[in-house]
């Protein structure tokens, strides 16, 4: 009997003490969350990426500089307005690049605040040809046939953005928005001909029917382009500093060709 109301006084003893330390569970507390380890993400970072996307280029207007300064002062250009004709339209061409990155990271509790320096080098750009052809009479009594032939081309080999992202930390995942400014370098080469004839048969003899062909070049290499950058990613941290990122990219550059590039990129990094 003595045995058996130790046993029981033991018993309620080790009932006391799990009852004392149950209020520390989580669960106890009306909240799953406080289990959840927050990774540390602020302080510097560096990594590198594989970029993939599409370049979208409108080359409407794109040789209308070009073609003005061709026909200046002539008749037909004064009447017909030629170098303003809509020889060329829009273009998608896909293409892809590598680069890295480098930035820093300031955080508060779950708010992760940074500052990031993105670099791409790869081949995205395209280029168009296109023509319209059109009779009219001049005042001076010429009938022309014109032919306005527009080629363009644009080749980016590097770019890059300078972002500010802010992203809400849960356990090892950062998904995140940034926005920035964008610097690139491309080749520019637009070219403009105009052919065709002037038919007057009452003009002098030589000039009743007078063929022309006239053409110029504009090529700007290693041109700086520039415009923003905005987009959409996720960071997860998958050991001792090291993090992978998914990230989608739009930049918009302002230049002679009106061009979006959008890019979906798979990097590795390293945060310090």
């Amino acid at each position: 009997m003595r045995r058996l109301f130790l046993v029981a006084a033991m018993w309620g003893a080790v009932s006391v003490a799990q009852a004392a330390d149950m209020p520390d569970l989580p669960i106890l507390r009306g909240s799953f969350t406080e289990g959840v380890n927050t990774v540390n993400w602020q302080g510097a970072y560096i990594g590198a990426h594989g970029a993939y996307g599409t370049s979208n280029m409108n080359f409407t207007g794109s040789t209308r500089s070009v073609a003005a300064r061709l026909m200046d002062g002539l008749e037909m250009e004064q009447v017909q307005r030629i170098s303003e004709w809509p020889v060329m339209g829009k273009v998608s061409v896909h293409g892809s690049g590598f680069g890295g990155f480098v930035g820093y990271n300031w955080q508060w509790t779950d708010t992760v605040v940074g500052l990031e320096f993105n670099y791409t080098h790869g081949k995205f750009g395209g280029s168009q040809t296109g023509s319209i052809s059109r009779f009219f009479t001049l005042p001076s009594g010429y009938t022309d046939s014109v032919t306005y032939q527009g080629t363009a081309r644009m080749n980016i080999s590097d770019m890059g953005t300078i972002r500010m992202r802010g992203g809400y930390a849960y356990g090892p995942f950062l998904p995140y928005l940034f926005g920035g400014i964008a610097l690139g370098q491309a080749d520019i080469v637009r070219t403009a001909r105009v052919f065709g004839t002037q038919v007057n048969p009452a003009a002098a003899p030589g000039f009743q029917n007078v063929p022309f062909d006239l053409s110029a070049t504009d090529a700007q290499y290693a041109h700086l382009i520039y415009g923003y950058s905005l987009g959409l990613g996720t960071e997860v941290m998958l050991i001792s500093g090291l993090f992978m990122r998914a990230e989608w990219e739009y930049v918009r550059f302002t230049s002679s060709v009106d061009t979006s590039i959008n890019t979906v990129r798979a990097g590795l990094g390293y945060k310090f």
